[in-house]
């Protein structure tokens, strides 16, 4: 690769501002809910489209309890290379609709709109990039990039994380699409992980006022139990543990048979991953009579600061460097499948939109920083194997 690399990629992307944020304006007004099949599938067939424009191989994968998959490679993708893996997804939290109170708009150099931010400007960064290398000469790039994006992401990945995990295995680095983090727009190193459980307390009924002795109230053991969730919170550790809803009972004047708790936990490494799923599974009760059900797991587990996903900082340090971009790295305390690629090859995330409003009312991202970003990117793509470049222990 030629020293001017980084200087030909930027001023390519520079040119083509207008074009990137044509195709974001796109994404957006195909509103794209998890779950609406056929809303996902014009969404991915979108972006099919594009990639073919650059020279690369879509393929959708059918889903079974999703919106299903887009697989895209370059073609004539040499074998025996190393691959690296760019992670996006293409459902948003939008119900179709939406853009009629939130409609796409650009004002003063910022765009609004449903799912822009969350993360549609990210996929447009995405083939942006990759336009942008074939630009400036580097078709065949030491390290195959392999797009893959899901569709299920915004309601956990369920079905896709097993296809995220048979490429990420086999993956030199991994780069997530995402947003970035804060006005600043810093680079995500670390996220929490993310837990889900459901307690189900089941009691005995009776008459509250005729024979309260007969009953045992499921109502009055969650009780316990919430204290019990809410005391393994520890800010100073960065654990979260929060009873988000709660259900039971049947009337005022019965004992309640039976009670219900849905609990989100996030913590930011796997050892306190394991250690406060043990503590929630073996509670017990406290009142007579009563039965506790605990269901669940931290499924997402913690992206942490591994050697591997330093040494991929540090590339993007350089990388940022060479385009005379500031970057600074941070930790997240939502998830995403970062969290699974990072078990298994270095992972960067919050390489897509700067801006702010993710899943609110006020989602924005700054177009002047896709052009720095989507840059930024094609610099990361363009490097040798990460081994290569950035040996272990620097």
């Amino acid at each position: 690769m030629s020293e001017d690399l980084p200087n030909r990629i930027l001023d390519y992307l520079d040119s083509n501002r207008v074009e990137m944020a044509e195709l974001l304006e796109r994404l957006v007004l195909c509103e794209s809910p998890s779950g609406d099949r056929a809303s996902l599938l014009r969404v991915m067939e979108l972006l099919s489209e594009a990639f073919s424009e650059r020279r690369f191989r879509p393929r959708i994968l059918a889903g079974k309890e999703s919106g299903g998959m887009l697989l895209a490679m370059p073609n004539g993708r040499p074998r025996h290379r190393p691959h690296q893996l760019l992670l996006g997804h293409c459902d948003t939290v939008w119900p179709i609709g939406t853009l009629e109170t939130m409609p796409a708009k650009t004002e003063d150099g910022t765009f609004w709109g449903p799912g822009s931010y969350d993360m549609k400007a990210g996929l447009a960064q995405g083939l942006f990039a990759i336009e942008a290398l074939a630009a400036a000469g580097a078709n065949a790039l030491p390290v195959t990039p392999v797009f893959f994006i899901n569709s299920d992401e915004e309601v956990g990945s369920h079905e896709s994380t097993r296809v995220i995990t048979r490429f990420a295995r086999s993956a030199d680095r991994c780069f997530v699409l995402e947003p970035s983090l804060g006005p600043g727009g810093d680079l995500k190193t670390a996220r929490k992980g993310v837990g889900s459980f459901t307690i189900t307390v089941r009691g005995k009924a009776a008459h509250a006022g005729l024979d309260p002795g007969k009953g045992a109230s499921a109502i009055l053991e969650l009780s316990h139990i919430i204290q019990k969730l809410f005391a393994l919170n520890d800010p100073e550790k960065g654990i979260t543990v929060n009873v988000g809803t709660i259900d039971g009972g049947l009337s005022a004047n019965v004992i309640a048979p039976e009670s219900k708790a849905s609990v989100d936990v996030r913590v930011p490494t796997r050892e306190d991953a394991e250690r406060i799923e043990k503590i929630i599974h073996r509670i017990e009760p406290e009142t007579p009579g009563t039965e506790v059900e605990v269901e669940g797991s931290v499924r997402r587990p913690p992206m942490e600061r591994t050697p591997g996903n330093q040494r991929l900082w540090q590339l993007a340090r350089r990388g940022a460097e060479e385009l005379g971009i500031e970057i600074e790295q941070a930790a997240a305390g939502g998830g995403s499948d970062g969290n699974t690629t990072s078990q298994f090859a270095p992972t960067l995330d919050g390489l897509g939109a700067v801006g702010a409003g993710a899943h609110a009312v006020n989602e924005h991202l700054v177009l002047d920083k896709m052009v720095e970003r989507s840059a930024l990117l094609a610099r990361l793509l363009s490097f040798p194997p990460l081994d290569e470049v950035v040996p272990p222990g620097d």
